[in-house]
């Protein structure tokens, strides 16, 4: 793990759990998603929070107490880290990178990011779709079975991205989970979406009427964070998800 980023774990984590990441990106689905995770799930409590002066200087208020901006979430069977933060194009590596590290130091079992794909004319789409991607092909077909679509051609960009090359690289079982989405409005409805794709894949189950029911207050609270996430998107060439690549054999 880089000095420059440090984990500092407030509990004792268990081994084999699945780890999942929800960042701000398209339609903040990751970021959506991991707050209602963290609002459904049973015994679900801060187990530890990340540390850097490449951090802003940051800290989130709740119930008047400060908190990193980005935090890890588990009990026995599941880690969560999410940023309430949008995280800057120029540090989004070595954050990632600690977090990556530090879940193979915990021996997780999987590491599944949430997100989302931007979709032109979302408006109009009336069943969104939940595309995967992984990080080698026995985890794309056990995906592939549990009725998720696979991504088979296009560009990532962004954490999903960082982390899919990363764990490929070290071989680690890691799959990227992305729902249809408006690319620089937050949508709660793909958040459901994920998910549901989620439970398919995992087994991790949550009631999902909540986050339906409030869509429009959840759209109201992350309007600010989306418009700072889409500067940052801008500076990753976020938009490039829009391409057809060239496909070179």
């Amino acid at each position: 793990m880089s000095e420059e980023v440090k984990i500092v774990e407030k509990k004792e984590i268990s081994p084999g759990t699945t780890m999942l990441f929800g960042f701000p990106d398209v339609g903040l689905v990751g970021v959506i998603a991991a707050s209602h995770l963290i609002e459904e799930l049973k015994d679900f409590e801060e187990v530890a929070f990340m540390d850097s002066k490449l951090l802003p200087p940051i800290i989130v208020l709740h119930e008047g107490l400060p908190h990193s901006p980005i935090r890890i979430f588990g009990n026995t069977e599941v880690l969560l880290a999410v940023s309430e933060t949008a995280i800057s194009a120029d540090i989004i590596y070595p954050v990632m990178n600690a977090l990556i590290d530090w879940g193979k130091s915990k021996n997780v079992k999987m590491m599944i990011s949430l997100g989302g794909i931007p979709t032109q004319d979302r408006q109009d789409v009336q069943e969104l779709k939940v595309f995967a991607a992984a990080s080698n092909p026995d985890i794309l077909k056990m995906v592939q079975e549990k009725g998720i679509e696979i991504l088979k051609e296009g560009y990532m960009v962004g954490p999903q991205a960082l982390m899919l090359q990363r764990c490929a690289t070290m071989g680690l079982p890691a799959v990227a989970l992305l729902a249809q989405c408006f690319l620089n409005y937050p949508d709660p409805e793909a958040a459901a979406e994920v998910l549901k794709g989620l439970a398919n894949v995992t087994g991790i189950k949550v009631d999902v009427s909540k986050l339906l029911e409030k869509g429009e207050e959840i759209r109201l609270r992350a309007r600010d964070v989306m418009r700072r996430t889409q500067q940052e998107m801008t500076k990753m060439k976020k938009t490039q998800e829009y391409d057809i690549p060239l496909y070179v054999s």
